[in-house]
């Protein structure tokens, strides 16, 4: 496998479910911070200095309070609600974004990520230079500053995702697809699924993807994703589909793509999967969201 090219693991995903950041916030924070979950908005704070106390009020998932007193990274990848206790007399220095994930709930990378991933910046090989620069333009008002700070953010976030899939234990990611591709032999298979989804992909095809016979492949794919490969298979379709829907694309458009033989193909594997047909779905979605 060491002489096989470079992967790119990220790009595919990232291409068809961008993240988008948003400033919310630069500077001291003294008191109670609440940022809650009703907006809709994931988190990417940035502890530069300072200590931090975090509460989850009724958040069953996460502890009710957690500490920080070095620069820490904190990403709420899905919204929730969560509250920051400061000294009132030296409050933290923070940089703060909104983030929103193409897909709302239904976006696969959210969906995987643990509820709040926390990490020392120090462990994060790779984010010198992005924060390097972040910090400089937060911290002098410039010519589009604002615009500048929101693409920035989005490269912490890029550079924070390649640390996970090289650290998802540490993270406390559960299996799935970041697990996968944490694999190097998985990583291959789902890659070339996330490429091209609408092709014929059997299993042998997936387990020469990988190098590997068709029984190990099946064994290791369910141990490490948490999955069969035919289920992942389906569960990355869909996926897509629901973002196709979203923005307005025809099922009957995203059939050959997806790989089924018909509209009608798609919307009963649709159904099955999600319990809702495409067009309901699309409702209950747009409902969601106020639209």
């Amino acid at each position: 496998m060491s002489n096989l090219p470079p992967l790119d693991r990220l790009s595919g995903i990232l291409e068809r479910f961008r993240v988008q950041a948003e400033l919310h916030h630069s500077g001291a924070l003294c008191g109670i911070s609440h940022f809650d979950a009703r907006e809709g908005h994931g988190y990417l704070h940035v502890l530069r200095r300072g200590e931090l106390e975090v509460r989850h009020p009724g958040r069953g998932e996460l502890p009710a309070s957690m500490r920080f007193d070095e620069p820490t990274l904190l990403l709420y990848p899905r919204p929730v609600t969560h509250r920051f206790h400061n000294p009132p007399e030296e409050g933290s220095d923070f940089t703060c974004a909104r983030l929103n994930f193409d897909g709302g709930a239904y976006n696969p990378l959210a969906r995987a990520l643990p509820a709040l991933v926390a990490i020392p910046l120090a462990r994060v090989s790779g984010l010198e230079l992005a924060l390097e620069l972040l910090f400089a333009e937060v911290d002098h008002a410039r010519c589009g500053q604002r615009l500048l700070v929101d693409r920035i953010f989005e490269v912490v976030v890029i550079q924070l995702m390649r640390w996970l899939l090289d650290h998802p234990q540490e993270a406390g990611v559960r299996p799935g697809f970041i697990t996968g591709l944490s694999d190097p032999r998985l990583a291959r298979a789902l890659v070339a699924m996330h490429e091209a989804p609408g092709e014929n992909w059997s299993l042998e095809r997936m387990a020469g993807c990988a190098g590997m016979s068709r029984t190990a492949f099946a064994n290791h794919f369910r141990e490490v994703v948490g999955q069969t490969p035919a289920d992942y298979l389906g569960d990355w379709r869909m996926a897509l589909a629901q973002g196709r829907l979203r923005a307005g694309q025809p099922i009957k458009l995203l059939a050959e793509e997806l790989g089924y033989a018909n509209p009608s193909a798609l919307s009963r594997a649709f159904t099955a999967r999600v319990g809702l047909s495409p067009r309901g779905w699309l409702a209950k979605s747009l409902e969601e969201v106020g639209i």
